[in-house]
């Protein structure tokens, strides 16, 4: 196909923020819908972006635009219904993470796709990051990953998500697990895990995890929601070389005991200053598109987020 024919469900921040502005800029991809409940929303982001036919009803734009693809951008305790409708009308589907509220959602979206024959893609966007992605290239060319270290820290009093509907570890630090499985580049065998709730008794705030690999490597998962500001950051080691990698801003990779690293710039390597490009969103993007095209899986296919989602599940019933 020349252009890829997307209809887009949600007109909320993640979608006009960083979404909808990497698929106006791709010259393959058609803008035919646009679907929102909220009137001001639907018309400020279709007006935005230039799209003519807008909906309150997502069954009639499908029926209407004969789409290709379709985004389902929603709070993941919403979006299961309409993500299976789409997979079984035969339609590719991008969702951002995480993929439903637990692993027998994901699985039974990807079982979908895989019955349907086509590509169902979730928004794991630090596996798109440039300066993540070339630091990982740099790694690997001196073997298999031996240690991996995702960090992911934040300050958040402002209660449970979307008032208890899903728990923070598999809605957000999600990203931090799923980072974990792509670094080692394995799956996991063994997993020791903690899960608390600290500075209140009403929710899981604090996660951590050490994760033995089946090619061997140990990672290291740490993550809190009640510290001082956000943090996340990455690290990889493999023999004689270590990256350490902070993706909003630079990373330091040294090798063989030499006391000056190479520093990478973010903003340098992915070649822009915007945030949904050197953060990996542009990059999630066009991953999507090509797979539509090429009918390959992308990494962040629904099939391999079923085994991140089994991986948030080991965290919580190993807990200390």
């Amino acid at each position: 196909m020349s252009k890829v024919r997307v209809a887009l469900v949600g007109a909320g921040g993640m979608a006009n923020g960083v979404h909808y502005p990497s698929l106006k800029a791709f010259e393959d991809v058609e803008m035919v819908g646009l679907c929102d409940l909220v009137e001001d929303k639907l018309h400020q982001t279709a007006d935005r972006f230039g799209i003519e036919k807008r909906f309150s009803d997502y069954r009639k734009m499908i029926e209407e635009t004969a789409p290709d693809a379709v985004y389902v951008l929603m709070p993941p305790h919403h979006l299961y219904d309409l993500a299976i409708d789409v997979l079984k009308r035969k339609l590719h589907l991008f969702i951002e993470k995480p993929p439903g509220v637990t692993r027998e959602q994901t699985r039974q979206m990807a079982l979908a796709a895989e019955a349907a024959g086509v590509i169902a893609m979730v928004g794991f966007n630090r596996r798109y990051i440039p300066l993540l992605v070339k630091c990982r290239e740099k790694v690997r060319e001196r073997g298999e990953t031996l240690h991996c270290v995702a960090t992911f820290y934040k300050h958040h009093f402002a209660g449970p998500y979307y008032q208890g509907a899903v728990d923070i570890l598999t809605c957000d630090c999600i990203h931090a697990v799923d980072a974990l499985r792509w670094m080692a580049d394995s799956e996991p065998i063994e997993v020791a895990g903690d899960a608390r709730a600290l500075c209140n008794e009403a929710y899981d705030n604090a996660f951590n995890a050490l994760v033995r690999f089946e090619n061997d490597c140990s990672g290291v998962l740490l993550g809190n929601w009640c510290v001082g500001k956000r943090v996340h950051t990455f690290e990889m080691h493999a023999k004689g070389i270590s990256a350490f990698v902070d993706c909003n801003s630079t990373a330091v990779v040294y090798s063989d005991n030499k006391e000056e690293g190479t520093v990478l710039s973010a903003t340098e390597v992915a070649g822009s200053e915007e945030n949904r490009v050197f953060y990996g969103f542009e990059g999630e993007n066009r991953a999507f598109i090509d797979a539509v095209k090429s009918g390959v899986p992308p990494s962040s296919s629904m099939e391999d987020a079923v085994r991140t989602m089994e991986l948030v599940e080991e965290i919580y019933a190993t807990s200390l």
